[in-house]
């Protein structure tokens, strides 16, 4: 059950909204809200994974909520669905350029797609609901997605798949913008160009005519034997590198032919497929050239964002080969993990390795008061930010929601460790019973 705080003080789209949570069969319980106070109090101690906003509702200020959750997205890094009427598109999404947008529509594309929104949100909540917490349970996560030949399905798979990157800390805001334009290209041309066959000329055509592609597409829509056609997306993500395979089913093209023809002048269109090849690595078509894969490098231990209430303690450098702390000394203070590697030993056996996405680094010993039950050594050079006890309490007496959020991360550790402690059960008992076998 996830409960999606919902903004709005609109009775009927409410109602809507309710009755298609309803079909989840609890899965996916609405809260609403009609009060600026409520809703920050809800966001702050329930930390929800998504949100629901009608920016256009004239009784709430869900601006003035987004700059709340945009003060600290470090916590507040769930994704959003915005709604609006007429607002204009281009300012809306500048103002909730930071946040972490599953998607934006009008109030009428929004109801319309309602079912279809939900259904991709609960057929991918291992992309939007675990902030990467696979990344300590699997080395590798794969995953594909049947999309739709439709435009709301190119973006919100894009925006999932751009989030999840970044509140892994796999990519950076760089590389988070331009994977973002390269997805939405390439997924675009599988669509327009493969599933509705829309050539250059057309395309040219309908741009100095009307001005939006996507009305284009809603128009080749129109017959059920392109709207049946869909776009095949799959990825494959290592803590290295993400790799990506769109395939469409269209004919193909010539894609050699087109890569290696000059660079055009920018114009209505036709630079998408080279701007996606500068942006992203070892981009290239199949032999027909209705299928493309393509790989994006990650970052190494590197937080994209630090805690609101750490915001004013100091960072702390470690060089390569330097003490952090030592196994059997006390500890009066913990670390936020900027960048870096660590390495965990105890009675100087290697242990594990700790980074960013590890979050924090002595909060067992902190919060029990123990002395430090390992030592922990920084491999390469290493940032930190250290708090002392007292800062600690002090800060979460500011900032309370603070401690449900520790709260829920050590839960999430104990998941982790009974999680490995099953897995090297399993183990021990399959070795056993080989051995018994043999005897």
């Amino acid at each position: 059950m996830r409960k999606i705080p919902v903004v709005s003080s609109d009775a009927k789209m409410n109602e809507i909204i309710r009755l298609e949570c309803a079909r989840t069969d609890g899965e996916l319980i609405p809260v609403f809200f009609s009060d600026r106070t409520e809703v920050i109090e809800f966001l702050k101690y329930e930390l929800p994974d998504m949100k629901i906003f009608y920016f256009s509702d004239p009784n709430m200020d869900c601006l003035g909520i987004l700059k709340e959750i945009q003060e600290d997205p470090w916590l507040h890094y769930g994704g959003i669905i915005g709604i609006h009427d007429n607002m204009d598109d281009k300012k809306l999404l500048e103002a909730m350029r930071d946040a972490n947008i599953i998607a934006v529509l009008r109030k009428k594309e929004f109801l319309s797609n309602l079912p279809r929104l939900l259904r991709i949100v609960r057929q991918n909540k291992q992309i939007l609901f675990q902030r990467g917490i696979q990344q300590h349970l699997l080395k590798t996560i794969s995953g594909a997605f049947v999309i739709d030949n439709d435009p709301l399905d190119i973006t919100t798979y894009t925006n999932l798949i751009t989030n999840y990157l970044y509140n892994s800390n796999l990519i950076g805001r760089d590389e988070k913008e331009k994977l973002h334009v390269a997805l939405l290209e390439l997924l675009i041309n599988a669509i327009e160009h493969g599933n509705c066959r829309i050539d250059y000329n057309e395309k040219t055509a309908w741009l100095e005519k009307n001005g939006d592609i996507m009305d284009l597409i809603r128009e080749k829509n129109k017959d059920p034997n392109v709207k049946a056609r869909k776009v095949y997306f799959s990825y494959t993500i290592t803590p290295e590198k993400s790799r990506f395979t769109i395939r469409d089913e269209g004919e193909g093209f010539d894609w050699k032919a087109r890569l290696a023809s000059p660079s055009d002048s920018p114009g209505l269109h036709g630079m998408g497929m080279k701007m996606a090849s500068l942006y992203v690595r070892d981009l290239a078509y199949n032999q027909s050239g209705n299928e493309v894969a393509f790989e994006m490098d990650h970052r190494k231990a590197e937080s994209n964002a630090i805690p609101k209430i750490f915001e004013r303690s100091k960072e702390v450098l470690f060089k390569d080969g330097e003490y952090v702390c030592s196994e059997g000394e006390e500890s009066d203070f913990l670390y936020y993990i900027v960048s870096g590697t660590l390495y965990v030993y105890s009675k100087s056996k290697f242990v594990s390795s700790l980074t960013p996405d590890d979050l924090f680094m002595g909060e067992m010993a902190f919060l029990l008061s123990n002395r430090r039950s390992a030592t922990v050594v920084a491999k390469g050079p290493c940032v930190l930010i250290k708090i002392s006890k007292q800062d600690f309490v002090n800060l979460i007496k500011e900032s309370p929601h603070y401690g449900i959020f520790l709260a829920r991360l050590l839960a999430q550790r104990l998941a982790r460790l009974n999680a490995r402690t099953a897995r090297l059960n399993t183990e021990y008992l399959k070795l056993k019973a080989l051995t018994d076998g043999a005897k």
